[in-house]
């Protein structure tokens, strides 16, 4: 006698579980790629290669003149780094992701995802930063200071890798197009601006916030590949991964 349908015990292909293949490949396709610039990036920062000196050199002494003779447009960055795209602001919109995804959803592994790769980054930021321990431009007159070594640049990593996972988590859990796109352009808006300020206000060279959003990318691709890497469905599907 024949099955119906219905009685047919095999899971049947949902779109979004056949593109996981896909996105599989595109993060770690994407993390090797970034993670070679990555390389060359941090093998080159420490050594004073006269072509980065030169190009670090010009933009920073530039943008540190506009600094000190636009106050107003200063205090503004002063204002966005400090409040808007700190490292900490950034990882209490992530904290506020995670308790969303454990209350609306009870998405246990899903929520623990971001919440580990964020701590793993800072740790990363961290050991990158003592190990190239790159000097901080010095100027006669600071618009601004800060701590540690300036590569990479600690506000564009972090930015990067909580927009990046943000929006993969939209993604993931079927964002409308709008929302989607409106995620898009604040990200976008936070990561690139996040690095404008750090020049402007003299804190960075230009390469230590190419590097945070290199890391940053690099850190986002993993952290994909991990989520994404097939793996036995659990016989209690709360916590669940969306798919």
């Amino acid at each position: 006698m024949p099955r119906s349908p219905s009685a047919d015990p095999r899971p049947r292909p949902t779109a979004a579980s056949r593109s996981r293949p896909r996105a599989l490949r595109a993060a770690a396709l994407l993390a090797a790629a970034v993670g070679v610039c990555c390389a060359l990036l941090t093998a080159l920062a420490p050594v004073r290669w006269h072509p980065l000196l030169t190009v670090d050199g010009n933009v920073s002494r530039a943008t540190h003149h506009w600094a000190a003779h636009d106050h107003a447009l200063t205090h503004a960055f002063r204002v966005l780094t400090d409040w808007a795209w700190d490292p900490l602001t950034m990882r209490l919109v992530c904290a506020a992701a995670v308790l969303w995804l454990v209350w609306r959803h009870a998405a246990w592994w899903t929520a623990l995802w971001p919440a580990v790769t964020v701590a793993l980054a800072a740790v990363v930021q961290q050991s990158v930063k003592r190990a190239v321990d790159r000097p901080r431009p010095v100027w006669p007159d600071p618009v601004d200071s800060a701590r540690y070594a300036a590569f990479p640049s600690g506000h564009a990593m972090t930015a990067t890798v909580v927009c990046g996972l943000l929006l993969w988590l939209l993604h993931r859990f079927g964002a409308g197009r709008v929302r989607r796109r409106t995620a898009v352009a604040a990200a976008v808006v936070s990561v690139l601006g996040v690095g404008v300020t750090r020049v402007w206000l003299g804190v960075h060279w230009p390469s230590d916030v190419v590097g945070g959003w290199l890391f940053g990318a690099l850190t986002v691709a993993l952290a994909v590949v991990v989520y994404e890497w097939p793996r036995p469905a659990p016989a209690d599907t709360a916590g669940h991964r969306p798919r």
